[in-house]
C-alpha cells in the first residue's frame, strides 16, 4: 500500500457525503430563477458541509497521530513486538499532518490572493 493510500480512507469516507449535502442547494439554484438568494441566505449547508469536512479531516489527522502514539508506547513497554507496526503508524501520521498543513497553506494563499483583488 502507498504512503497516499493510507489517507484516502479518511477522505473517501467523507467526500460522498459532502457532495451530496450540496446537491439539493444546486437543484434549487437552477430550479428558481432567483434561486441565489433563496440558496445564500436560507439555509447554510455548503459552509457548514465545507467546515465539517475540514474538521473531519483534522480529526482524522488527530486519531492517526494518537494510534501511532499507542503502538508506540506499547512497544516501548514491552507489551508488543510489532515494532513494524508502529513504525508504519507513525509514518501515516506523518503523512496525514503533511496533507494537513499543506491544505492549509493552499487555504491561506487563496484567501490572501482574495485579498488583494481589488473590488
Amino acid at each position: 500500500m502507498s504512503t497516499i493510500g493510507s489517507v484516502s480512507p479518511a477522505l473517501t469516507g467523507q467526500l460522498p457525503n459532502q457532495l451530496g449535502g450540496l446537491q439539493p442547494g444546486l437543484r434549487a439554484l437552477s430550479a428558481q430563477p432567483d434561486g441565489l438568494r433563496t440558496a445564500a441566505s436560507g439555509s447554510a449547508g455548503p459552509t457548514d458541509g465545507f467546515g465539517k469536512m475540514l474538521d473531519g479531516l483534522v480529526s482524522s489527522v488527530d486519531a492517526k497521530q494518537t494510534q501511532a502514539n499507542d503502538l508506540t508506547k506499547r512497544v516501548l513497554l514491552g507489551e508488543t513486538d510489532q515494532l513494524h507496526q508502529s513504525v508504519i503508524a507513525m509514518q501515516e501520521a506523518s503523512v496525514s499532518f503533511s496533507l494537513m498543513v499543506q491544505v492549509r497553506n493552499k487555504l491561506v494563499e487563496s484567501y490572501q490572493e482574495l485579498m488583494r483583488m481589488q473590488a
